[in-house]
């Protein structure tokens, strides 16, 4: 998979949950569940984004410290949301976890790659 696509899957994911947090019950539990998902989605896209504009050997490998950081805290709260029942469990929902999953096995490879090369 070339850098193209993953922009183009990472900016997807952040927009399918911004959609799916719409179907979202109200309530208070529900507004901490949605605030939390939306930071970490959104920084997933943001920060692969700045990945390939990093200044840096360094600034490139934190900042892929970070897309996998918040990955799998993204991953986190789509499984919370089956978890506490926030809502059903659905194709969309399911391709988000999924989508979540691959990821962080994504950034955890390239970030044990580029440990490896000394990079």
């Amino acid at each position: 998979m070339d850098k193209n696509e993953l922009l183009r899957r990472t900016r997807q994911f952040a927009v399918r949950v911004f959609k799916i947090v719409e179907k979202f019950p109200q309530s208070k539990a529900a507004d901490v569940v949605a605030y939390q998902l939306l930071k970490a989605s959104s920084s997933v896209a943001a920060n692969y984004r700045a990945v390939n504009r990093a200044k840096s050997k360094i600034d490139f490998r934190n900042k892929i410290k970070i897309v996998l950081e918040e990955s799998d805290e993204s991953n986190f709260w789509l499984t919370f949301i089956i978890d506490i029942e926030l809502i059903k469990p659905n194709p969309e929902l399911d391709f988000l976890i999924k989508e979540s999953d691959e990821f962080v096995a994504i950034f955890t490879l390239a970030l044990k790659t580029l440990n490896k090369s000394k990079f």
